[in-house]
Formats: C-alpha cells, structure tokens, sequence
C-alpha cells in the first residue's frame, strides 16, 4: 500500500491504475483538477437555473428525458438514480476491479468535463484512501450507457448507502463505514449522478488489469515452450533470429528472442545438435510457439493502444466542454473496449491450447523420445502426470468456450432508447476467467516439464530452465512414486501467479522480452 498516485486533467498511466486498484496505493487530485472541476461546475448551475430543459440537468434520463423536473426535485433526481441503477445481482466482483473503476471514474471526474462538485470528487478519493470498496455484483451491465450498475453500486456509497468491505474484508453499512473513516455522505445535485455512472470504467479496469497479467504470462508461456522444447529433444535451430526475421512481427520476434536467451548452454539441446540430427522438423506446438505466442503479444499490443486511448477519454453523458456548453453523447458506448476484450480472450484461449498441446506429448510413449508413459515412476502401477493433462484439457475446453465474443450481442433496453449495447462488461469478466484458466494450463506445463528434464539426467538443462526447476523443487519434490498431485499442481499456480519462475530464469538470461 506504498506510493500515491496523482489525479490531474490528464490519463492516468496503466501501471497507476494497477498501484491503486490492486496494491492499495494512494491517490490525490491535483490543484489543476480541482480548478477544472469547479469551472465545469459553475456550468453546470448556471443551466440549472436556466428557463430552457437541459438533459440531466433538469430533465429525466434515458427514456424519461422529456420531463422537465422542478427545482425542488432535482437532489431527490439524482438520488434516485443512483439507487434505481445500482441494481446488480450474483456473486460480489472482486475488490481490485471495484478499486480500478472507482479511480478511473474518479479520473474522469478530474478532467473538469463533467460538472461534478469538487467535493463529489474528493469523495471517491477518501473512498479508495480508506480502502472501503463498495459490494458491485457481476451482473447488471451491458456496457452502454457505460457500467451503469457497478458504478452505481459505488456511488452509493459515497452517498452512505449500500453495503461496503473495510481493508480487513468486513462486510458494513457504508454509512457507518464513512462515519469511522471521518468522511462526509455526499449530497448530489444537477447532473451529478449522470457524471457518477456514465463511464466505461469497469471493462476499462478489467482489460488494464488483465494486461498486466498477460505481461507476466506471455514470459511465463516463452518459459514452457523452452522447457518443453528441450525436454522432449526438440531442435532450437527453428528460433534463430534470421529464420524469425523472414516473417517481421514483433510479437513473434520476441518470443523467438525468449526462447533462444532461455534455451542458451542447454546440454540437453547440444546432446543431439549436429549434423546428424533428424529433428527439424518439430511437431508445430514446439516448433511454432514463436508463432502462437507473438500472435497473441500483438493482440495484446493492439489492446493496450485501445486502452492508452480510453484512458486519454473523458467519458460522461452530456458532457461540459471547455467553452461552457453542455452537449450530449454517445461517447459512453464500450464497444472499442469490448472488442479488444472479446480479442484477448481468443489469443488466451489458442495459448492455453498450445500449452496443453506440448504437454500432452510429454506423456505418450510414441511421442515423448524415451521417457515413460505419463512420466510415471512405474507405469501401470503409477499414473504420473496423465491427469494433470485431463485438467488442463478441461480448463482449454472452458476457455474456448469463454472465447466465444460476448460483444456481437446486443439486447434492447430502456423502452428501446438504447437498443444497442456493447456487453463489454460481460466481455471483460470472461477475460478474467480466461486469463485465470491460463495461468493454470501454464502452471502444468512447466510442472510437467520440469519432471521431464530431471528424467534426462545426466545430461543438465539450459541455466535458466534448471533454474526454473530448482524454484519449483523447493515446494515440489522430483520425480518418484505417485503422490498427492493437486497441491503440487497449486503450488506450480502460485509460482506462475507471482512471477517467481520468470524471475528465477531471468536472474539466468536478464529481463525477457
């Protein structure tokens, strides 16, 4: 929970919103937000006592947009709304996403676009600084107008309603909550709620979290591919730099470039380099990891350029413009963002499939050049690894099925004002899935692959893959009799999760790519 994170008129960078939304870092509005805050403010008010309607304003929403409200309704307006729409359902969304789309709100209120009081603002603020995350639910968004109900379920908070965890994970009255923190229950005004819940902050949350996820596992699948390709004998000499340079994809060429700095001094691969050696022609889940992997590299390459962008977006409907007036818009629409979720989820997917793939070879005598079926101690009496390779083969079923894109639906809604959404939201809780499934698919991969070099021995492993193996060896034993596989099958999760295998090669090779 070190560091704070500054909340000015301009984006927020990626790796702020990971500080905030999954370490607990701090944030603050800076004086130049403030400033612009209270100007888009000023607008707004002045409209709100203007004879002449002005949606959000003094007007309904959506569908009621065309009934003028009076004055001395217009607090009782916004409260409404915010308790109308936070209107979620199912299981509690987890704390890290309700942060991320908290601070991104937060991070287009401080573009001084949408005519929020400077205290509505400094209210999500004391929000996340207190570590209070408000329940939002897994269901109730279809990505247009924006996250409607999860950053409803947030708003109301700030409003002393609803229900929110403290930092120890209890579960209070968010009231109460606010009271213990020394924090004020906001009162709304004109347009206020409007600026609260008109965003793409949830799916944008998601995707930017996944991002850094898919960092860490885009090394970590380079890291199994090696290990693969050198315990079941396979040949380098398909990842050298001129090869991987005939087909310019960046992606590619630094996975390629991964493979080879991991794969450096592996005894194992000099054992049957030469000019005798047959195997050139690998089976295409070794031989075209470079492939498969950059592929998915510049997939995610692409949706981080979407996301750089809709950081960069102030998102709101109407919106305050520089010059005063107020305009409406349909700039809260997820689409871009759900489109390079849905994305994602299929280069997840193929990875996870590639994966599970080279494992599968390691278990099949016909295929595995000299080691036991299943990598068992005594086959027929032992089973190794056999049913690892089913959980992987049920998790690569689940995300092709995740891989399937949410954001070619699209379902009417309010009175068929918005008959057209983006289920973005939908799209990136898949994603979350998905990238969850892979970690694990990779985790298994590189446990197996791990008992395949010790049954080389006595020929040694490349450095970084040895070293690799020894990280896993700490919680894992080696090869042997058959013992109980699914806590060492976690214990391989965990080391994938907090990055302790890339670590370890990299303390071999230097930073990967």
């Amino acid at each position: 929970m070190n560091g704070t994170v500054n909340v000015g008129t301009g984006p927020l960078a990626p790796a702020e919103v990971v500080a905030v939304a999954r370490y607990g870092a701090q944030v603050r509005i800076d004086d130049q937000a403030l400033e612009e805050i209270a100007k888009s403010r000023a607008a707004i008010e002045a409209l709100a006592h203007a004879d002449t309607p002005h949606y959000g304003v003094s007007t309904g929403f959506g569908a009621l947009a065309t009934r003028h409200i009076a004055p001395e309704l217009r607090a009782q307006l916004q409260r409404s709304l915010i308790r109308s729409h936070a209107a979620g359902s199912g299981p509690e969304v987890e704390t890290e996403v309700v942060r991320a789309l908290a601070l991104l709100r937060l991070s287009t209120l401080a573009t001084g676009r949408t005519g929020v009081k400077v205290e509505t603002a400094q209210a999500y603020a004391g929000l996340l600084n207190a570590h209070l995350t408000p329940v939002v639910h897994e269901y109730g968004s279809l990505g247009c107008s924006g996250d409607l109900a999860p950053l409803s379920h947030v708003a109301l908070a700030i409003l002393g309603e609803g229900k929110v965890r403290d930092a120890d994970g209890n579960l209070r009255d968010a009231g109460e909550a606010l009271e213990a923190h020394g924090l004020q229950p906001v009162v709304l005004a004109e347009k206020e709620g409007l600026a609260l819940i008109n965003g793409t902050d949830g799916m944008l949350g998601m995707l930017l979290l996944a991002l850094a996820d898919l960092d860490r596992l885009f090394k970590s699948a380079d890291l199994a591919a090696a290990m693969s390709v050198e315990a079941q004998l396979g040949t380098d000499r398909v990842f050298a730099e001129d090869l991987q340079a005939l087909r310019p994809h960046p992606g590619q060429a630094a996975s390629a470039a991964n493979l080879r700095a991991i794969l450096k001094n592996s005894a194992i691969v000099a054992s049957h380099r030469g000019p005798d050696c047959n195997r050139v022609q690998d089976a295409y889940s070794l031989r075209c990891s470079p492939q498969v992997h950059g592929a998915a590299r510049d997939t995610a390459a692409h949706a981080a350029s979407v996301a750089g962008r809709e950081l960069a977006a102030a998102i709101d409907n109407p919106v305050v413009l520089p010059d005063g007036r107020v305009e409406s818009n349909g700039n809260f629409h997820g689409a871009p963002v759900g489109y390079v979720l849905d994305f994602l989820a299929i280069a997840v997917a193929d990875l996870a499939s590639i994966s599970e793939r080279r494992t599968d070879r390691f278990l099949d005598i016909a295929r595995n050049h000299g080691l036991n079926a299943f990598l068992a101690d005594d086959p027929g009496v032992d089973s190794g690894h056999m049913i690892a390779q089913y959980t992987q083969a049920a998790i690569v079923s689940e995300l092709k099925r995740l891989a399937v894109p949410a954001s070619v639906d699209s379902i009417p809604s309010s009175a068929m004002q918005e008959d057209h959404v983006s289920m973005g939201w939908s799209a990136a809780r898949k994603l979350r899935k998905a990238v969850d499934g892979l970690q694990r698919v990779l985790a298994i991969e590189i446990l197996t692959a791990a008992r395949a070099l010790d049954l080389r021995a006595p020929l040694d492993p490349a450095p970084a893959t040895a070293a690799v193996r020894t990280a896993l060896r700490e919680y894992v034993e080696g090869p042997g009799t058959d013992r109980h596989l699914a806590p060492e099958l976690e214990h391989s999760v965990r080391l994938v999760a907090d990055g302790t295998y890339v670590t370890a090669a990299e303390a071999v090779t230097g930073p990967l790519l």
